[in-house]
Parts: C-alpha cells; structure tokens; sequence
C-alpha cells in the first residue's frame, strides 16, 4: 500500500512537472475554493479558530471570506509545492521576493547560532528550496517529523539533503540539532502547532495555548538569536520572504518560559500580516485530553510581562448540575476545584430552574441556565444554545442518558462523565468508575474524582461557602436558634414521625427555654409545618415550612446553630454552610450521602434491610426510623449545644 501512494504521488508530480506554476496555483486555489464548501469538518474547524483569533475584531463575514481566500490558498500553495522541487533553484529564487535581511545580515555579523522561527504561512515549502536566500555561508539544518510511508520520507531526505539540508528527526530527540546549533549553525523550527501536554500554556491571540518551549529553550543554550521568518503570498507562483528583528537571548534577561511567550506573540503578528495564508485547518487551541484543566500540568501557564490578563479568551466550561438540592450542595466542592483548575475558565452550571438560586449564589458561577419540568432534549440544547457561548467542554454530574442528549444536541465538542447506561457513544471522554473500598463512595468524593480526572488539584476544592448577594456577610449563627427540618421530598421512608421531632423540641426546650425553633420544609410540606406547629405551640418558634426561597432558605440557614434534620437537601445545605447537623437516616445510606466533618451527628438504628432506598417501606412498619427514639436524638441536640 505504501508503495502505491508513493507511486501515485510520482505521477501527480509528472503531471505537474507538464505545467506552469501560474498554472498550477490558480487550478489549486480553484481545488480549494471547492474543498470550502465540501470540506464541513475542516470549514468549522477554520471558522472556529477564525472566530477565537479574530471575533472581537472581525464581523462573521469576514471571518467566512477569510476562510474561504485560506482553502484558496492552502491548495495552490500545496500544489506548487508539490512542483518547486522539480524546478532549477535558480528559477525558484527568482519567485522569491525578500523583506527584512538587514536582519539576518546583522545576526550573522554577531558570528552566533541562528534558530529560525517557522509557521505554517503560504507555501513554507519555499523555505526548503531557497536555503540561498537566508542561510548564506552557515550549515542549514531542519527538525522533521518523518512520514508514515517509507518511501516518500526517502524521497523527502534526498531532496533535502541535496540541497545542503542537515536534516535531525524529532524522534531521536533534540542533542544533534542542540550541537548543530553550539558550532555555529542555522537551524529551522515550526513552532505554531500545538504541542500537547508538553508545551508551555502561554496567550496566543489572547487565548491560551500549549507551545512548545523546545525552540526558546535551545536557542537560550546555545546563545543564539531567535529570528522570526515568514513567508507570503505575493501574486500568482510567486512568494514574499520576510525576516523579523531577532532576539538575542544574551542581551535580554529572559527565562525559557519568557522566550516562549515572546515568541507566540512573534508568531501572531505575523499571521496578522496576511490571515488567510496561516494554516487554520490546524487545531492549535486544542483541548486536551483527558486533563483540559491546567493545574497539574508540569510546565504550567506563562504570560508576557506587561500583558493585559483582561484580554484573555475564556474556556468555556459547562457544567451539568445532579438534579437534587442535596446532590448539587454536595457537588459544590468539585465545582470549585474545576474552576480553580485553570485561571481563564468561566464556569456555566445547567440544572433544573428550581436550583437557580442555589448555584447563583456561588461565586464561581458566571451563568445559570435552568431547565423547566418536562422540557424536551431539543428544547434544552437551543435553549443552551441561545446564550451564544460556545462552550469548549461539558462535564456531566448526571448519570442519565437524557441529560447526556441534551448537552450532545448542543453541539458541546467535548463530554464528559461516568459511562452510565446508554450514553458512552454521546460521551467524548468517559471518567473511570473510582475503585470501591469495602464501603460505598461518598457522593461528594465521586463529584471530586471526576473534577481530579480532568486535571483539578483537589486541594484546591474547598473554600468559600454558600452565599447570597442579599444575605448579611457579617451575621453568624444565632446562638438561641436551631432548625427543623421534618419533611423529605423523597418520599415517606426517609421522614422520622413528626410527633418525635416534637418531643425532642419539648425536651430540649424544658432545658434550654431560650432557644427560638426555626421550621424549614419544601413548598409542598406546609401542612405538616402547620400540624408540628400546633404540637408546640407554647413553644418559641417560626414556622418558615413552605414560605422561603432558596435564597432566602440560605440566608435563614446561616442565623442557626444547629439543624434537627431527615436526610434531606437542607441538610446537604446546612452542610455548606458549616452549621452543624444531627441528622436522622433511615432508607438511605450516610456513608454515600451523609454530612461530611467532625461538626455532624448522625443517627440510624440498624436494621438488616436498610440501605433499601426505597420511597416508601415497602414492608410498611419503617423500623429504620421509628425505632429511633426522641430521647437518642435529643442527647445528640444537647451535646451538639455544649461542643
């Protein structure tokens, strides 16, 4: 097979070798005006990273037209450089139109190495034909990646090696072009390609990008001097060599990683001389994988020194909210580590309309997208769609294969999450399942594995609590004020009997008469804060059940100093908070989902078939709860009061 593209490749050369270069470029602009509009994968990709480069500058339509003028450009260039080999270099110099060697000429005075900085512009090609123009009496040498096929890679070398080229393969590592540089020669490197997780995360067009510090790191060992060089196009076959000033890593005080970050904007300002020549089919704002966050990396992030940080490009990063209160409070601490994990991200939670404030109120937050009950997958993904961001990335907290439909018809580029059941082929990036020890996984710990998976420093995940901007920031706890919260929406399994809750206010009370009791509950649980109301009555206390927002439900959380609870989403929100809990499990499991911290209390009488999860007993005597008694509980409040 190797041998048949290779074959094939010669009689494409024979062909053209039949035809003039003005020939040639314009049948390859031609090709290339065709491969726009047939050609969607590379269109978008064009498109996207015209939009990153040049959004807040240029209309979409310029961005289109240069996108086209660049797969005009990109096949006639391919072309001619498919013919330049087979042409005298006496006749390709004379194509050649030179800008800026006052520059070169001075660096060679300096009787230092030379690294040239390449990029992908027009035909680069041209650089490999021409060695005349710019190399003068020093040993050219390049750094290649060497093709798959064996026989065009010989090809390659000849052809090179025969015009005076030493040529260094990337894969035998860098000590021959490093020596080639130490006895005073010119070497070439392409630097604007992304470099994986191997480069320096430094701005390019105010968004950050994985640069390879291979070239800056060279040129500072050898002493050399660093010298930008592009190439243009300049009519039909024909090219414009232009030379920038060089930086001689000697005189300037400069680390590998300020080398580096020079060099990007090097790069920059010469795409910005002619955009459509730049090689924007190549994905140098790629985002990695698996670990897109960029704490952990080795080398890390570098800027310029005066550089402008408001002028950085945000990763947008949209992130899908378990459906439950309890769920989303006990992935707050994932949250945050993801949006510590790199400093340009700008954090988008989606969740149902119900935990709007809750995520609101969170410092982290920069957008909020509900979902309204019942709303269909493509309704959810224009809706996601209509906020006009385009996200980079989208980490799903949910395990459902709906909600994994929804942010795919979004068109979101990257996901990821826990395989779940139907939905690893909508998923572009599948998080291992933690290993399970002899007990379950905390759910807040499974939120945190994956934060950690993506590149989170887990370190980085505790912080602020719950806020909200109407809340008093100076108010603590009240120390005559405990919660109640009686009610579980989860259904009758997980609520200890109400009349129990009420002997345990009446015994605490008989001790501590100061003490106000505070009744929290969902909407649909009014009455039963009407009925434990009645049962205290000659009790102080604020009956709130049914009659707070999630904000408000927040701000009044805050003023306690302990909270009576079921396994419940204020519970989970107590928790946020800091205010400590005596929380009462039946159902449910405390090792998965209870209070995390030594402030907490809970309180389960075990019985052989709890866990069961179920919402209702279904053997109808709820002996998991009910043989909890008021007296336990009630020792539990008074020690949580004296601690």
């Amino acid at each position: 097979m190797h041998w048949l593209v290779y074959a094939a490749f010669r009689c494409v050369e024979f062909f053209l070798w039949l035809l003039p270069i003005e020939v040639i470029w314009y049948l390859g602009r031609g090709m290339g005006i065709l491969g726009y509009y047939v050609s969607g994968k590379y269109r978008r990709l064009a498109l996207s990273n015209l939009r990153i480069a040049f959004g807040r500058e240029k209309n979409v339509a310029w961005q289109k037209a240069t996108a086209r003028k660049h797969f005009a450009s990109l096949f006639g260039n391919i072309l001619c450089g498919f013919k330049l080999p087979m042409m005298h270099p006496k006749d390709v110099e004379a194509r050649v139109t030179v800008e800026g060697m006052e520059h070169t000429h001075e660096a060679m005075r300096k009787n230092r190495p030379i690294l040239y900085l390449v990029c992908h512009l027009s035909c680069w090609e041209i650089l490999t034909q021409v060695p005349s123009l710019f190399v003068f009496d020093r040993k050219p040498a390049t750094v290649y990646q060497p093709l798959r096929n064996p026989f065009l890679n010989a090809l390659i070398i000849r052809r090179r090696q025969k015009l005076g080229y030493t040529l260094f393969d990337r894969q035998d590592g860098f000590a021959g072009p490093m020596q080639h540089m130490k006895e005073g020669g010119c070497l070439g490197v392409l630097v604007d390609q992304h470099s994986g997780d191997h480069g320096i995360w430094c701005p390019f067009f105010d968004r950050l990008a994985s640069t390879t510090p291979i070239a800056a790191l060279m040129a500072f060992r050898s002493h050399g001097l660093l010298v930008p060089m592009g190439i243009y196009d300049n009519g039909p076959g024909r090219w414009r060599m232009v030379c920038s000033a060089p930086v001689d890593t000697e005189e300037i005080k400069e680390s590998v990683d300020g080398l580096t970050t020079w060099m990007n904007r090097s790069v920059e300002m010469m795409v910005r001389r002619q955009p459509e020549n730049w090689f924007w089919v190549h994905n140098r704002w790629k985002t990695p994988k698996p670990r897109f966050l960029l704490d952990t990396y080795k080398r890390g992030i570098s800027y310029p020194a005066d550089y402008d940080h408001s002028k950085l490009q945000p990763f947008e990063l949209l992130v899908r909210s378990p459906n439950w209160l309890g769920d989303a409070c006990m992935a707050l601490p994932a949250v945050r580590a993801m949006k510590a994990g790199r400093p340009d991200l700008k954090l988008t939670i989606f969740g149902p309309e119900k935990l709007r404030e809750l995520w609101e109120a969170q410092p982290e937050v920069s957008l909020y997208i509900g979902k309204a009950n019942k709303e269909g997958p493509i309704s959810v993904a224009r809706k996601i769609q209509a906020t006009g961001v385009h996200f980079d990335a989208g980490v799903l907290l949910t395990h459902s294969t709906r909600s994994t439909l929804e942010l795919w018809l979004a068109g979101i580029p990257r996901l990821v999450g826990f395989k779940g059941s139907l939905r690893s082929k909508m998923l572009h990036q599948i998080i291992k399942e933690p290993k399970a020890q002899n007990a379950p996984m905390h759910h807040t710990l499974r939120y945190l594995h994956i934060a950690q998976s993506i590149g989170a420093n887990l370190k980085k995940s505790q912080g602020t609590t719950l806020r909200h901007p109407d809340a008093d920031s100076t108010k603590g706890p009240d120390l005559q004020r405990i919660g109640i919260c009686a009610g579980a929406e989860y259904g009758q399994a997980k609520r200890w009997p109400l009349e129990r809750f009420a002997e345990v206010i009446r015994q605490v009370a008989s001790i501590h008469p100061e003490i106000e009791w505070v009744f929290f509950g969902a909407p649909g649980e009014s009455e039963m804060g009407t009925e434990l109301s009645a049962m205290v009555s000659d009790i102080k206390h604020t009956n709130l059940v049914g009659k707070t927002k999630l904000a408000e439900l927040i701000t009044q959380l805050r003023t306690c100093r302990l909270l009576v609870t079921n396994d419940t989403g204020t519970m989970h929100l107590a928790c946020a908070e800091n205010v400590p809990t005596v929380s009462i499990f039946g159902s449910t499991d405390p090792i998965a989902t209870g209070p995390l911290g030594d402030h907490h209390t809970v309180i389960q009488h075990p019985v052989p078939c709890s866990p069961c999860f179920e919402r209702k007993c279904p053997l109808g005597h709820y002996d998991c709860m009910t043989k909890v008694t008021p007296e336990v509980v009630t020792q539990a409040v008074l020690k949580r009061l004296m601690a």
